[in-house]
C-alpha cells in the first residue's frame, strides 16, 4: 500500500461515518433533542453544552492516539526512540490543566441547572397555571383535573403556553412520568407525592411513558400528551365532563386492577381529593413496605373509605 493510500483510506473512512451519521440523524426523531417546550429546551441545551465541552479533551486524545500509532509504527524507523524519557512538566501541567478547568466549568454550570431546572419550583409566566395530578397504576396512567373535575386514562391535555404542575404519585410499584419532548423525569413512589412543573410551547401530540421497568406490562404503559389551543382544551374537558363514566372510589378500585395497553378513557365527577385519599392508603399502620414495592393492593373500600 503506497503512503497516498495510507493516508486518504482513513479520511474516507473518517468522512463516510460521519455522512452517515448525519444521514440517520436528520431522518431520526430523538424526542430529547427536539424540544417543545422550555424546559425541554433548556434541557437539550445543557446537554449538548456538556458534549461541546467534551469534545476538548475527546478530541485531543483520540488524536493523540491515532498520530502516537501511526507515528510509532513498526515500519516507521525514522521515529525517535526514547525508552528512558518519564517526565515532562509541560505535558503534565496541560494533562491537568484541562480537565481541571472543565471540572470547574461544569461545576458552575451544574449548580445554576440544577436551580434554574429544579421540577418543583414554578415556571414564569402570564399565564394561570394549571394543576394535574399524575396516578401511576399497573399499567396505564391516570390524570386528574381537580379544577375541571374531570379525570382521563393515557391521555393528558392541556392548553399550549400554560405551565402545568404536575402532581405525581403511584398506587402501584415505584414508576418514572416523562414527557422527552417537553423535559424533566420524575418518579412516582407510593405514599409519596412528587411535582414537576411543564409547559408546551408549541400544538402538537407528544408520548409520553414510564422510564422505570415496572412489570409485564411495562412495553404498553405510555400515554400522549397534548398541547392544543385553549378553546379545543375547554370543547375536550366539556365532552370529559360529560361521560358517563363516574370516577367515584368503587370505579376507581376497578381501574385500579392490573390491565395492559388501556385505551384512552374519560371520566367525569371524580371524588372529591381522590389524590389525597390514594395517597393515604399508604400512611396507616396496615401497609407494608412489601406492599408497596411488589404490587401489592389494599382496596379502598376494604379500608372502611366509602
Amino acid at each position: 500500500m503506497n503512503k497516498k493510500l495510507k493516508i486518504i483510506l482513513p479520511a474516507v473512512v473518517i468522512v463516510g461515518f460521519l455522512s452517515v451519521a448525519v444521514w440517520y440523524l436528520r431522518r431520526t426523531t430523538i424526542p430529547i433533542l427536539e424540544p417543545k417546550g422550555p424546559v425541554g429546551l433548556q434541557e437539550r441545551n445543557l446537554l449538548l453544552f456538556a458534549l461541546a465541552l467534551s469534545l476538548f479533551v475527546i478530541i485531543p486524545v483520540f488524536s493523540l492516539l491515532f498520530f502516537i500509532a501511526w507515528k510509532y509504527r513498526e515500519s516507521n524507523e525514522s521515529a525517535r526512540y526514547s525508552p528512558d524519557f518519564d517526565h515532562s512538566r509541560i505535558i503534565e501541567t496541560i494533562w491537568w490543566l484541562i480537565p481541571s478547568a472543565m471540572i470547574g466549568v461544569l461545576s458552575v454550570v451544574a449548580w445554576n441547572s440544577s436551580h434554574s431546572l429544579d421540577p418543583y419550583k414554578a415556571l414564569n409566566s402570564k399565564t394561570p397555571q394549571m394543576t394535574i395530578q399524575v396516578v401511576a397504576l399497573d399499567w396505564k396512567w391516570l390524570f386528574i383535573y381537580p379544577q375541571q373535575h374531570i379525570a382521563s386514562v393515557n391521555l393528558v391535555q392541556f392548553p399550549k403556553d400554560t405551565p402545568i404542575d404536575f402532581q405525581i404519585t403511584s398506587d402501584s410499584v415505584m414508576n418514572s412520568f416523562w414527557i422527552p419532548q417537553l423535559g424533566g423525569q420524575i418518579y412516582s413512589m407510593p405514599g409519596m407525592s412528587g411535582q414537576l412543573h411543564l409547559m408546551a410551547s408549541q400544538y402538537g401530540s407528544f408520548n409520553g411513558l414510564s422510564a422505570n421497568i415496572s412489570g409485564a406490562g411495562f412495553s404498553g404503559m405510555t400515554f400522549v400528551a397534548r398541547s392544543s389551543s385553549e378553546k379545543d382544551f375547554v370543547a375536550w374537558a366539556h365532552h370529559a365532563s360529560r361521560s358517563q363514566n363516574k370516577l367515584s372510589l368503587a370505579a376507581y378500585n376497578n381501574l385500579d386492577r392490573p390491565s395492559q395497553n388501556n385505551p384512552v378513557a374519560y371520566y367525569s365527577s371524580p371524588k372529591d381529593n381522590l389524590y389525597g385519599t390514594i395517597l393515604a392508603k399508604y400512611d396507616g399502620p396496615g401497609t407494608s413496605m412489601s406492599g408497596m414495592y411488589t404490587g401489592g393492593k389494599t382496596s379502598m373500600s376494604g379500608m372502611g373509605m366509602q
